[in-house]
């Protein structure tokens, strides 16, 4: 695939521009709606707090239909009078591009690399393009960690609804945190800061063909850092406001690309995870304070109802993956007409790692086995939900906190099974 900077116009563009100290990019597709706010916002970031750096915007548009990239060019804030105490002209630039290769994020965010790459950005960031939250102060504090305290990764810290986020609290992060061994509590947050250096090394990654272009970029970036020893943090950037997911939605495709990319990624990193040994926090920056959240409205019966149905149609081919135990356990759970519905931490993750092994040892094909894992992912997310449903924010950070110790307790069961050449799914330690 050709680089985007050796197309005419952007070629033109950067040999303008000639170099930068700073550059944002914001992925984009048919995002007219919000991306006026989020381009006056970085605009605003660079003026406010990096007025003596020569920064750059950049837009890596999938193909637009809907003048997205008219409003990029055109947006602007009316006047740097309410942000600046000192009036001073910012040196800043915008490019706003299409980018070429396979339709997604990944994409996207490689044509941001490669502009980076080329103007040899020291500090680097992406933001979503459909954010309703974001101030200035977010490109202060995805950046400042880089400039200032020598960061390489600042992935993102929001405070979000108690029942948004599933995914990321019933898989991802545990799951992350026990194998790598940093706390970083939004691996898929969607907005990062990175360094100059770690782009370079994002570039040099032959993935741009693969299924990291079209989705599971998030995740490969966060992973790639960690397994790779780059110096990483977290910020805290208050609320992240954005259109909520009923956690009870058909979630199928999502988990299927967050979770197929996680299992890739163990291939690529085994040795890595396999030498690490519990977790440790990673430096936090920001100040925190409690924000008001939207709503996240919930149909725990219908989420039940799609675990039932699960269980009815797939329990054959759950229990070729899972321990007896656990599809015992599972059985049960579908059949309790009690009301007392309850999928056990201990459970969860006997299932987790045990799709990782059958994944591994290519028991399935990849896309049947991880749409098979979605009944049991809405099962437990109802277990979570009917759990935390009085319970306030920090208690459901306190179960969320236990979870992952239940993680990484279990990963040693996960590495014997590992090594093993094959089979040995069900054997416990």
């Amino acid at each position: 695939m050709n680089s985007i900077t050796l197309r005419p116009d952007i070629r033109q563009k950067l040999d303008e521009i000639g170099s930068a100290d700073i550059v944002v990019g914001i992925p984009s597709y048919n995002n007219a709606r919000t991306i006026g706010h989020v381009v006056r916002a970085v605009q605003a970031g660079f003026a406010k707090y990096f007025p003596e750096n020569k920064c750059v915007l950049v837009n890596s548009d999938g193909g637009s239909t809907d003048g997205t990239m008219d409003i990029v060019q055109s947006a602007a804030l009316d006047s740097f009078d309410s942000i600046l105490l000192h009036h001073r002209t910012p040196s800043m630039f915008r490019i706003a591009t299409p980018y070429h290769g396979l339709p997604g994020k990944g994409s996207a965010f490689r044509t941001i690399f490669e502009i980076a790459s080329e103007l040899g950005a020291r500090a680097c960031a992406v933001v979503d393009s459909d954010l309703r939250s974001i101030t200035p102060e977010w490109i202060e504090l995805l950046i400042k960690p880089v400039i200032e305290d020598r960061s390489d990764y600042v992935a993102p810290l929001y405070h979000r609804h108690k029942f948004d986020g599933t995914i990321t609290n019933s898989i991802i992060y545990p799951l992350t945190r026990a194998l790598y061994g940093k706390r970083i509590r939004q691996p898929i947050g969607g907005d990062f800061g990175f360094s100059g250096e770690l782009a370079n090394l994002y570039l040099s990654k032959d993935v741009w063909n693969s299924d990291v272009a079209r989705f599971g970029i998030d995740i490969w970036m966060t992973t790639t850092a960690i397994a790779n020893r780059f110096r990483v943090c977290q910020s805290f950037l208050g609320a992240k406001i954005h259109d909520p997911k009923d956690p009870g939605a058909d979630l199928s495709a999502m988990l299927y690309q967050v979770v197929s990319a996680a299992l890739d990624l163990m291939e690529i990193y085994d040795e890595v995870w396999m030498k690490t040994e519990g977790s440790s926090a990673v430096p936090a920056f920001g100040f925190q304070f409690d924000v008001g959240l939207e709503p996240v409205n919930v149909n725990i019966e219908r989420m039940i109802d799609r675990f039932r149905l699960g269980a009815k149609e797939l329990l054959e081919i759950w229990s070729q993956i899972l321990p007896q135990s656990a599809t015992e356990y599972i059985k049960q759970a579908a059949a309790d007409s009690s009301g007392a519905f309850y999928i056990d931490d201990e459970i969860w993750v006997e299932v987790i790692y045990s799709f990782a092994l059958a994944a591994h040892n290519k028991l399935l094909n990849k896309e049947h086995l991880l749409k098979s894992l979605t009944p049991l992912y809405i099962g437990k997310t109802a277990s979570f939900i009917i759990k935390n449903l009085d319970n306030s924010a920090q208690a459901v950070e306190k179960n969320i906190e236990e979870l992952c110790i239940m993680f990484e307790k279990s990963k040693s069961s996960l590495i014997l099974n590992w090594q093993k050449p094959k089979g040995g799914l069900h054997e416990q330690v």
